[in-house]
């Protein structure tokens, strides 16, 4: 298997894995403050990492559940992907996939309604036959050169109707990676944990390979075409993103990235190769990012939250904005530490690797600005503190945890952490967000795992393989 170009990617928001459909990835919808999830992320593709655990990992059908079936959901679902042979750098693939949740459930109903006279054959094959318990897709990636590929991949599901269709082009530069892609529909994830579906998405985006130090840059330009819906047709969740209706935008950001690392201890064992190369090395470590965004916006798009959010909570705002009847830019900057420590060299079968990572994010300055004016102005005038602008000086907070549990096996739980107000005044560290993970090394590889996950916000599982990842 070739090897991913690995990146730090720090700040930048990724793709999202997702169980709702065979393709397996959902787009981050953009939130204000100003979007900065522009990087798209190198991942290797949904059917590729079916196709690699079919063969070389005997799973003969690969699980995922998407979903309580009573409240509209897939419920526990099984793929499978059967490739197509057409060349070395031509990888075609059918994809499908079974809801057995459903489909038993559907089986057990259909079993105690249907007179006793029809026969066990009838019932059974009508609930077989039965779209809304299948998903099928067809996937096709052309490497036409070692550094230009090309996906097409389309996949329908019975219960939802219509197709859902994906182009994608990579081209990997010197310095930079370009990717242009056109989805029809293309699914979105608020922050709220929402799917939607964007009719036409129409996206270029220029990124930087990352240094480990230094400056970096992307440019996104995205335009979409239609109405945003409700993923599965649910229309009881409110309006959808201002981010996500028709029109036109171009992002573009800057950072600069500087790593320190303030205590390492290369003691491995020798001869004894580590479950992952880069997780095999006890240290603490500190990162840092600071950057500023540009974003313009045409069409309906222009309705940007952000520039009246610190007005309406009775402060200054300090972002730079301009808007008119069809048009507006604003820019801001933003800010990330990190804090890194490991201890243990993955290298023994028990215990040998706990590892920490705390990252505070600044993903609107002008917000923190106002808000930090507003406090400093209040204390001066021996005034009661905003609480919303307590909150929005705080950082959004990620802690993720890792702890080996034996041989590659390990236990992983990622959170966000925020501070909340109530309505009494009272504040408190809210918790959400959550991902649990158990990880298998795939030693062989250098540094790639297996990683069953579960998120109870999404209520979402699956099973995936990931590259080159810390």
């Amino acid at each position: 298997m070739k090897k991913l170009r690995w990146a730090m990617d720090g700040f930048w928001d990724l793709d999202m894995a997702t169980a709702m459909t065979i393709e397996g990835t959902a787009r981050a919808a953009p939130e204000d403050p100003i979007p900065l999830g522009l990087s798209r992320g190198a991942m290797l593709s949904r059917p590729k990492q079916l196709d690699f655990m079919h063969r070389f990992m005997s799973m003969f059908f690969v699980p995922s559940y998407a979903g309580d079936p009573l409240e509209g959901g897939d419920g526990f679902s099984l793929q499978r992907a059967i490739s197509i042979p057409f060349g070395e750098n031509w990888f075609s693939v059918l994809l499908g996939q079974v809801h057995l949740q459903k489909l038993i459930s559907s089986m057990k109903k259909d079993a105690s309604e249907i007179p006793l006279e029809s026969s066990w054959l009838k019932k059974t094959m009508g609930c077989l036959c039965d779209r809304s318990h299948y998903a099928l897709g067809l996937c096709s990636e052309c490497l036409v050169t070692p550094d230009f590929s090309l996906l097409i991949g389309s996949e329908t599901h019975g219960g939802r109707g219509g197709l859902r269709n994906k182009a994608i082009l990579h081209h990997r530069l010197p310095e930079h990676n370009l990717t242009l892609e056109a989805v029809s529909p293309g699914l979105f994830v608020d922050n709220n944990g929402n799917y939607w579906d964007v009719p036409l998405s129409l996206a270029i985006d220029l990124a930087s390979v990352a240094p480990i130090c230094g400056f970096s840059h992307h440019l996104c330009v995205q335009h979409n075409y239609g109405t945003p819906k409700q993923f599965g047709g649910d229309q009881s969740i409110g309006d959808s993103p201002a981010t996500l209706q028709p029109g036109f935008s171009v992002k573009s950001a800057f950072s600069f990235q500087k790593d320190a690392t303030i205590w390492k201890n290369g003691g491995k064992l020798r001869m004894v190769q580590p479950f992952d190369v880069f997780l095999s090395e006890p240290h603490i470590s500190m990162s840092g990012v600071i950057g500023a965004v540009v974003n313009a916006c045409f069409g309906e798009k222009t309705e940007r939250p952000s520039a009246t959010a610190a007005q309406s909570l009775g402060f200054r705002n300090y972002i730079l904005h301009a808007e008119s009847s069809d048009s507006s830019l604003t820019t801001d900057f933003f800010g990330s530490v990190s804090c890194t420590a490991q201890y243990g060299n993955f290298q023994r079968l028990f215990f040998d690797l706990t590892r920490l990572n705390t990252r505070l994010d600044f993903p609107s300055g002008s917000m923190f600005l106002s808000s930090t004016a507003h406090l400093a102005r209040s204390v001066y005038n021996s005034q009661q503190p905003n609480p919303e602008a307590v909150c929005l000086v705080c950082p959004q907070a990620l802690v993720s945890f890792q702890q080996q549990i034996a041989g590659p096996f390990s236990f992983r739980i990622d959170s966000h952490i925020g501070l909340e107000v109530t309505s009494e005044g009272d504040y408190f560290a809210r918790v959400h967000n959550s991902v649990f993970a158990v990880e298998y090394a795939l030693k062989v590889l250098g540094s790639a795992k297996a990683v069953a996950w579960y998120s109870p916000k999404h209520r979402e599982a699956m099973v995936e393989l990931r590259f080159f990842e810390s």
